[in-house]
């Protein structure tokens, strides 16, 4: 397959392998920020001790199909999981606040980072041979069924009449993604700063909404507000399988999407914990991810024919890391999105 920008569609194979029911507007389980928390009942005897997993939703789906695999394993037999669900952003709060973890599965690296200074994750939580990550993804559009208005590059999102879908940057970390994509990949194409950042403003006068969070951004394209919506590779390929009618575009420029994992320091059961990490990062679980969409971190073991790489992928990196590029760009009071935001009268209050 090219790794040209192409519209995809899901395997046939996917799409039976999710057996999701899903209706169009009834999809909590994809959200990536944003949404209250849904705290499910625990699983597995709990012999071999009692796993909290505080994850964000969007691999919800994901942890049904790895929870269970992992506990026909060696290390995982015996283990029970309790498993919490919602925003990353506002998990990660919730864990500061004395939400019992032992795993903390999250959309943004600043979301763990969060979780050293009162010293719940070790300081050195992401210093392994995948970076302290368990999933990959991109940025991609989402887009009609059959790209009725032919949305293919950056470009095309800024044309007039064409109304783009994506969260508001102020609650959402997935529009955080969105963004820096839309930003970069402007550097990419060799535009200065002051042109990228004149893009975002460009992108942004073409969105009508800007909902709260990755979930209500779904359900308003789903619900057939907009002809494009920025989301995550791995959310438009579930969002087929549940049968929500759409296309996605992987474009020449996009960002890398890393997302983190951490044993807590305070955990209860750490030795299933780590177990239950450790094993998140072998071939049997990272397939599994892969049936949901998402990208291996394991670079041997991406299919290149499901998951092309883009012509120019890059990283949060690009920009100085997400430190700077929070202070840069979503400090509400003196970022850049911030003062675009402000322009187009959009609130910038978390």
């Amino acid at each position: 397959m090219s790794t040209e920008m192409m519209e995809k569609r899901v395997r046939p194979t996917l799409r039976a392998g999710l057996g999701l029911v899903i209706a169009v507007l009834g999809v909590p389980v994809l959200a990536g920020c944003g949404g209250p928390a849904e705290t499910e009942g625990g699983s597995g005897n709990g012999d071999a001790g009692t796993v909290s997993l505080v994850a964000y939703s969007t691999p919800k789906e994901a942890y049904a199909e790895l929870i269970p695999a992992f506990n026909k394993t060696p290390g995982g037999q015996g283990v029970g999981f309790d498993q919490s669900y919602g925003s990353s952003g506002d998990q990660s709060r919730a864990v500061e606040s004395g939400l019992p973890a032992d795993v903390v599965a999250l959309s943004l690296a600043p979301d763990v980072d969060r979780l050293v200074e009162p010293g719940i994750v070790d300081t050195d939580w992401a210093q392994d041979e995948h970076d302290g990550f368990v999933t990959n993804s991109v940025v991609v559009f989402a887009v009609r069924k059959g790209n009725p208005k032919n949305i293919r590059a950056w470009d095309d999102l800024v044309k007039p009449g064409v109304e783009v879908i994506t969260p508001n940057p102020f609650t959402s970390g997935g529009a955080k993604w969105n963004l820096m994509a839309a930003y970069g990949a402007q550097l990419e194409q060799g535009k200065s700063e002051e042109q990228a950042l004149e893009y975002l403003h460009r992108l942004l006068s073409n969105t009508p909404v800007q909902d709260k969070s990755a979930r209500e951004a779904l359900q308003t394209f789903a619900g057939g507000k907009g002809d494009v919506l920025l989301a995550y590779e791995n959310e438009a390929i579930t969002a087929q399988a549940a049968d929500i009618e759409l296309d996605y575009v992987l474009p020449d420029e996009t960002i890398l999407i890393e997302n983190p994992v951490a044993v807590t320091k305070e955990a209860q059961s750490p030795a299933a914990a780590k177990a239950f990490v450790a094993w998140l990062r072998t071939p049997e679980a990272q397939d599994i991810f892969a049936s949901k969409g998402y990208r291996s971190v394991l670079p041997d073991h991406v299919d290149e024919q499901t998951y092309p790489t883009p012509k120019a992928l890059f990283e949060i990196d690009k920009f100085g890391g997400w430190d700077k590029v929070n202070a840069d760009f979503f400090d509400p009071d003196t970022g850049s999105v911030a003062r675009i935001e402000q322009d187009l009268g959009v609130s910038t209050a978390k």
